[in-house]
């Protein structure tokens, strides 16, 4: 079937109450992964790649397994760059036919944020494509590196998403990228306040590490995209320990991968039946 848009399957999703299953994939084997736990459970999933971990899997190569998988996959599925951090980078990944792109102005000063995305979303018009964007700051970066953690003010919200006409937007609450320092809290007083104010669906970045509970509660209160990466890549890595034979650790590291977007996507809530 087509490539999917991520803001049709978000608009579903929120119409449904649950979120649609963000999962960074860096090879064949964790894309095929994905894609059957969403198969199996008859529900899209959004495949993305960070712009930071390009260099290890260059964006026309992983670009290309990424929309193959999509188009040939019997669910919807969309092609994503998360956390793209350069217009040149954006731009590739619009032009290699990806059918979303988030520029990450979150380090900027709001105006400048603003001023970044609404050029983003110019951008991505003629492709169709849509855009995500963050306000706040999540705790530590895409390869794990310290970062001071800065909730996103709701007002801020409210006037970024008017402004901008982003189809979906990352908020921090607490959450980080990478491995949680202990019990992970969210400030869900914050996003209580940002979902009554903001239509715009919202993301929440960092979910390796987060419980079930807390992903639920998330969904309740507007999450309609949860991206999870570090859960996957451990899940992969572990899965190739100690495996002399490399088809068989291809096929342990893709079983690894299906079975954590298996568990998540179960949690993040299955596409209803009659909407399929």
């Amino acid at each position: 079937m087509p490539i999917a848009n991520m803001r049709d399957l978000l608009r579903e999703a929120r119409a449904q109450n649950r979120a649609v299953g963000a999962f960074s994939v860096s090879s064949i084997d964790m894309i095929t992964g994905v894609v059957r736990a969403a198969e199996a459970l008859n529900t899209p999933v959004i495949l993305q790649v960070a712009q930071v971990r390009l260099p290890a899997s260059p964006l026309p190569v992983i670009g290309a397994a990424m929309r193959a998988a999509a188009r040939d996959a019997s669910v919807p599925v969309a092609v994503h760059l998360d956390h793209g951090m350069t217009v040149d980078c954006i731009r590739q990944a619009l032009d290699e036919g990806f059918t979303s792109v988030m520029f990450d102005g979150s380090h900027l000063s709001m105006e400048e944020n603003i001023a970044q995305t609404k050029a983003v979303v110019e951008m991505a018009k003629p492709y169709g494509a849509a855009v995500e964007a963050e306000i706040g700051r999540v705790g530590k970066t895409e390869t794990g590196a310290a970062l001071t953690a800065v909730c996103a003010d709701p007002d801020e919200g409210v006037r970024f998403a008017r402004e901008t006409g982003v189809d979906a937007l990352a908020v921090a609450i607490g959450n980080a990228h990478g491995v949680y320092e202990g019990a992970p809290v969210l400030r869900f007083d914050v996003l209580e306040k940002m979902y009554a104010v903001c239509d715009t669906p919202l993301v929440l970045h960092g979910g390796t590490g987060i419980s079930d509970e807390d992903f639920r509660r998330c969904i309740s209160l507007g999450m309609n995209k949860i991206n999870i990466a570090t859960a996957s890549f451990m899940a992969v890595n572990q899965a190739a320990q100690g495996v002399p034979e490399y088809f068989e650790m291809v096929k342990r590291m893709s079983a690894a991968a299906e079975n954590v977007a298996r568990h998540h996507i179960g949690v993040f809530g299955v596409r209803k039946a009659e909407e399929a």
